[in-house]
């Protein structure tokens, strides 16, 4: 079937703009492909769509991917600015639903979402079983404001004003291993017993590095013998008894096997947990009610962990 002509005057559609947009944000083809779930042939065609629409090209062919013109980036800034005040409309007509029907979708960081939220969410599906949800784990915050995700779930205060935020506990990070890694390793009891012994940490990122220098210890990205930038995958492998890692406390506690190493001068601020939409999203009926529903659930599931015993 072929597609009905724009009438003069109507430009590009919107389609080619975002997907413009995408790559200007991104970086390269393949990234924006990713980020909008498309392939990267479909993203190509829609920048070239885009390029003839306009006669003028948007993008320089280097051997690193594309390089976007002046115009491209001139051009980037009011695409944003549309692509915010469509999202803005979009948010204020989804506001004005009233039925206990649909979807939402929860964003969390992937310990968050694949080891805290199955058993609320079982529980949300209980008491709402006309709403779907769509759980999105991600550790790089998607932006509310573009409706990318309708509720986020995240370790630190959001601050945009166009949110609304509560804070439903903390999360304590400790230092942890199975309990057959320190069967065959033995247990560290100070800071500096971890150098003899086999470390997981982050690959590229310095953020176990500059937590322990902090509390004046000096670790190198060398001393850490497995390392991954995916933070499931060190819990996992710390899961499989191959060294010692950190942790959130509570996921640890319910994992069989897994044990806290009370280290002394260990004291890493704990994460704060903190239930974030958009307020014209929370005018939705739906969005409201599993808001309000999951704080309470996080609220409580925090609140038991922290008590003793």
């Amino acid at each position: 079937m072929r597609q009905r002509p724009a009438p003069p005057g109507a430009g590009p559609d919107w389609t080619l703009w975002r997907s413009f947009s995408a790559v200007v944000g991104a970086g390269s083809l393949s990234a924006a492909a990713r980020e909008l779930g498309l392939s990267q042939p479909t993203l190509g065609r829609h920048v070239e769509a885009l390029e003839q629409a306009l006669g003028t090209s948007l993008f320089e062919r280097i051997p690193t991917g594309l390089k976007p013109t002046d115009i491209a980036l001139r051009l980037y800034e009011q695409v944003e600015r549309a692509g915010l005040a469509l999202a803005e409309a979009s948010m204020q007509a989804e506001g004005s639903g009233a039925a206990l029907s649909g979807a939402v979708r929860i964003t969390a960081s992937t310990v968050t979402a694949h080891y805290t939220l199955p058993a609320l969410l079982g529980v949300l599906r209980r008491e709402f079983p006309a709403i779907q949800i769509e759980l999105v784990p991600r550790d790089s915050p998607q932006n509310l404001l573009m409706r990318e995700s309708d509720i986020a779930v995240r370790m630190f205060r959001p601050t945009q004003l166009e949110l609304i935020s509560q804070k439903t506990g903390v999360s304590p990070i400790v230092c942890c291993a199975h309990e057959d890694y320190l069967a065959r390793a033995g247990t560290p009891e100070r800071l500096e017993d971890l150098y003899d012994h086999e470390l997981i940490g982050m690959d590229r990122s310095d953020l176990f590095i500059l937590g322990a220098k902090a509390m004046g210890v000096e670790l190198a990205r060398t001393d850490f013998g497995l390392r991954s930038d995916s933070q499931t995958a060190i819990w996992e492998l710390a899961r499989a008894a191959l060294g010692i890692s950190f942790a959130q406390e509570h996921i640890i506690r319910r994992t069989p096997g897994m044990g806290v190493i009370p280290l002394e001068r260990l004291n890493i601020p704990p994460l704060e947990v903190w239930l974030t939409s958009h307020r014209e999203l929370y005018l939705s009926a739906r969005i409201r009610a599993i808001y309000d529903r999951l704080a309470e659930l996080l609220g409580a599931y925090f609140k038991a962990e922290g008590q003793p015993g």
